[in-house]
């Protein structure tokens, strides 16, 4: 009779196992579904996410294009202005006026250059010449301006580069 007893009460107790586990499993069977659910719902929320900042960024762009654009247009109908003129200088002056404002309004700065070492950061060497009287690396004519906009290059200046005649000599005595 104990025996039976015994089993009895682990039949029980498996019963009461197998139902608490059946309940857990649910349980975490649920769990597993709402994190699906909300890691969907993410994912979802970052593909709008990506779209709208795309649609942005075009809108930004295409702002930035006018802008340009615009002060492109006032610029070519200045020049056509100075072209049908038959005294073009005042025309072209008010031009690069306009021209220099524009690139003063947008931090654009010509690079200063003649005279100073080279540097090849904002500096590119066309060619050097060899001469008697000059220091090495000093930029001795600009064939074509460089431009800074907020402290960054926009354009190296093109330049030519003298080399002392001299010092050739030295080094190779």
């Amino acid at each position: 009779m104990t025996t039976n007893k015994t089993k009895s009460k682990k039949k029980e107790t498996n019963s009461k196992k197998i139902i608490d586990s059946k309940k857990e499993i649910l349980k975490l069977e649920q769990e597993l579904k709402d994190k699906e659910d909300k890691l969907m719902r993410s994912y979802a929320e970052l593909q709008n996410y990506q779209k709208r900042m795309q649609k942005e960024l075009k809108f930004k762009e295409e702002e930035l294009k006018k802008k340009y654009l615009l002060e492109l247009l006032d610029l070519k109908e200045l020049l056509e202005k100075a072209y049908q003129d038959k005294d073009p200088k005042e025309a072209l002056k008010l031009l690069l006026n306009n021209i220099c404002n524009f690139f003063e309004k947008e931090e654009i700065k010509s690079i200063d250059c003649m005279g100073k070492r080279f540097d090849h950061n904002i500096h590119h060497a066309i060619t050097t010449i060899e001469k008697d009287d000059c220091q090495d690396d000093i930029i001795i004519e600009e064939v074509k301006k460089g431009y800074m906009i907020n402290d960054k290059l926009l354009r190296p200046s093109h330049v030519i580069v003298a080399k002392n005649k001299n010092e050739e000599k030295i080094r190779s005595e």
